[in-house]
């Protein structure tokens, strides 16, 4: 239409304007689809987009990426082949955004480049968007590569699938192979939260034979994100070859990221547990990760113990009661003795949690008396945390065992010198009442 044409004249005019013009320009193209009539002639906007993208301003280039990458995926398949199969509209800016002197420009183009490729389609992709990716991974600015390390597997996926693999391992396989012992952490971090997912795109043979050294170097990288990340997306190369082929490396990573000095690491850890002790076995969890486990539970951070204790009963959930019976609970159940009241303490919140899991006769029979027990003890800290805890596994208890036994001991604890023990233990009282 003649106003669309008009719109598009004021904008080439603008070009020459002041930098603020053109930067809100560049970021208010990218929504103009609409304005300009849809979808039919999104691609008016391509030609002061392309100009906007070759401005002295970084900040401006920058956002005319963005706003190109935004209207690239409102065209149609048709429009698509008319005004981006030739290349002479978009390619050439694309190819100058992804080598601009300006690091920001070309981070950006990292990070937005799953998207770009998506809107390109194949052809395109396999002739230029795959040489622009590779330069990316070996930017000189470290901001960059991560940024497109972070982007390798979400590329791999959406390249076109007769060639995918061709492309892989003669393309990209030897840039990831660099980026793994690549001077900075943060690159090496990046690669390592999508690195495994390419198994599932490469198979079983290629998976053993090209990545699992991969993976291998860096389960034994100095940095602890970069192992982390690792061991969290195990599930991906499980599915693939197993995790067998893992465990002797598994195993040194995975202790020293349990003895991290940094305790938020040694929490990340302890969450993966239950994950890697489904996949490697019940055996090769009590061989080898059952002491570490117990461990955690007198770690000198409170919140490390409190995600020991959730991981047990994420492990009992997992292995079974019997399990429980045999190689969790005796171990729970003796750091009932400890002469530090803190780790007393674990013992009675590791019965919480595990209670449930462990069933009536288990908890009645082993970790009832335990508790009991516990009643008597100096300090009024563990005094009002065995209240609290008759009140949580009241519900897993028979009647009988709650009236003869439980009830008792909070009334006694009711009349205790500790104002919170009397507190806690009243309430245990109330909370009970109905189960009786």
């Amino acid at each position: 239409s003649l106003k669309m044409y008009s719109i598009i004249h004021i904008f080439y005019n603008t070009i020459y304007d002041e930098d603020e013009v053109l930067l809100a320009l560049a970021e208010q193209l990218g929504n103009f689809t609409m304005l300009v009539g849809g979808p039919e002639y999104v691609h008016c906007l391509l030609p002061p987009l392309e100009s906007l993208a070759t401005v002295e301003e970084t900040v401006v280039r920058d956002k005319a990426v963005e706003s190109l990458r935004k209207i690239s995926q409102e065209h149609s398949p048709v429009d698509l082949e008319v005004h981006f199969e030739p290349l002479t509209l978009v390619m050439p800016t694309l190819r100058q955004a992804a080598e601009d002197k300006s690091w920001r420009v070309r981070y950006m183009v990292a990070d937005k480049f799953s998207e770009l490729q998506k809107a390109v389609g194949s052809e395109i992709t396999k002739n230029d968007l795959v040489p622009a990716f590779q330069n990316l991974l070996k930017d000189c600015e470290a901001e960059v590569r991560a940024a497109a390390a972070n982007k390798v597997k979400e590329f791999c996926e959406n390249l076109p699938e007769d060639n995918r693999e061709q492309i892989i391992m003669t393309h990209i396989l030897p840039c990831v192979k660099e980026l793994v012992s690549d001077t900075n952490q943060h690159v090496k971090s990046a690669l390592a939260s999508v690195i495994m997912g390419l198994s599932t795109i490469l198979g079983k043979d290629n998976t053993i034979e090209h990545l699992l050294p991969l993976f291998l170097a860096q389960l034994k990288d100095e940095c602890p994100e970069v192992r982390l990340n690792i061991i969290s997306n195990l599930d991906c190369v499980n599915e693939v070859i197993g995790i067998r082929q893992l465990s002797q490396s598994l195993l040194p990573a995975i202790v020293e990221l349990a003895e991290d000095a940094k305790w938020r690491v040694r929490l990340a850890i302890i969450e993966y547990m239950p994950l890697l002790a489904g996949q490697l076995g019940v055996e090769f969890f009590d061989e080898k990760l059952n002491t570490l486990c117990m461990a955690w539970l007198i770690d000198h951070v409170y919140a490390i113990r409190e995600a020991a204790t959730c991981n047990l009963m994420k492990l009992v959930e997992k292995f079974g009661a019997e399990w429980a019976q045999n190689t969790i609970v005796p171990k729970v159940l003796g750091m009932a003795n400890d002469p530090n009241y803190l780790h007393r303490m674990t013992t009675l919140f590791c019965i919480n949690a595990l209670s449930e899991a462990c069933g009536q006769e288990i908890t009645t029979k082993q970790m009832l008396p335990v508790v009991l027990k516990m009643s008597n003890d100096q300090v009024a800290n563990v005094r009002f945390n065995v209240a609290k805890s008759l009140q949580k596994i009241g519900p897993v208890l028979d009647s009988n065992a709650l009236q003869t036994e439980v009830k008792p001991v909070l009334e006694k604890l009711a009349t205790d010198s500790d104002m919170d023990v009397k507190y806690f233990a009243q309430e245990a009282i109330s909370g009970i009442q109905s189960l009786l």
